[in-house]
């Protein structure tokens, strides 16, 4: 695993797009799976900046929404769905049939989750991932269990998730998740890992330990060749 750490969080974001942006000019229908919440948000921007000088570059690029949260409507305006939508799936203009989406609406839960893992087996792997750290250590809605599941899944909520602010600011308190799990995760050719955020010291300390755990479902990126972990030392600093 390659560690970096930042000034802030600018600089990160920064570093982590132009690494997205030279895997898709090294291939240019690439896949890339997109996580939500604050992290990734400057990544993102920095991206869309990109697209408005070279939008060339990004004509064939898929996107693969990481996970989603299950028992709401994609239009509320703290999904997943909305917030990719916004922040980077219409702004860099991607066609329909290549953005894939988890959709919380239907009615065969398994049935979606089915859909998704077979279009990456049939398309995949992802070529590059984009991940947080949530407070409990997960990825994705993969969170800390006896047992992790390897493909998309309906996921379980912990209450540590249910208490982000994109679900505390639901009318609506989310049932459930939808996620793609550990496997397909762990199958990416490129992983990048982003750690912000003042709240995250201890999971950080705990995740940058390298010890694997199912407690800790993102320790398991310890065991995957071309992680990067982009951490803002502004409120992580370096144990050196």
């Amino acid at each position: 695993m390659k560690i970096e750490y930042f000034e802030d969080y600018q600089t990160l974001s920064y570093a982590a797009s132009g690494l997205v942006h030279r895997e898709l000019q090294d291939k240019p229908d690439l896949i890339l799976c997109t996580a939500s919440g604050n992290s990734p948000t400057g990544v993102y921007r920095d991206l869309v900046a990109k697209f408005k000088d070279r939008p060339s570059d990004f004509s064939h690029l898929r996107i693969v929404k990481l996970d989603e949260w299950g028992g709401i409507p994609l239009s509320d305006p703290n999904s997943c769905e909305t917030y990719l939508k916004a922040e980077l799936v219409d702004p860099l203009g991607i066609k329909k049939d290549h953005y894939i989406s988890l959709n919380s609406e239907v009615k065969d839960r398994d049935q979606e989750c089915a859909r998704i893992a077979a279009w990456l087996k049939d398309n995949g792997p992802i070529d590059c991932c984009v991940l947080g750290l949530g407070l409990n250590g997960h990825i994705a809605f993969n969170e800390p269990a006896p047992r992790l599941n390897p493909f998309c899944h309906i996921a379980e909520l912990s209450q540590i998730s249910l208490q982000h602010t994109m679900a505390a600011e639901m009318k609506v308190t989310p049932g459930y998740g939808l996620s793609l799990g550990m496997a397909e995760i762990l199958q990416s050719r490129k992983i990048i890992l982003l750690i912000t955020g003042s709240n995250k010291s201890q999971i950080t300390k705990q995740f940058l330990s390298a010890k694997i755990s199912t407690q800790l479902p993102a320790s398991f990126l310890w065991l995957h060749p071309g992680v990067s972990c982009m951490v803002d030392k502004k409120y992580n600093k370096p144990e050196f």
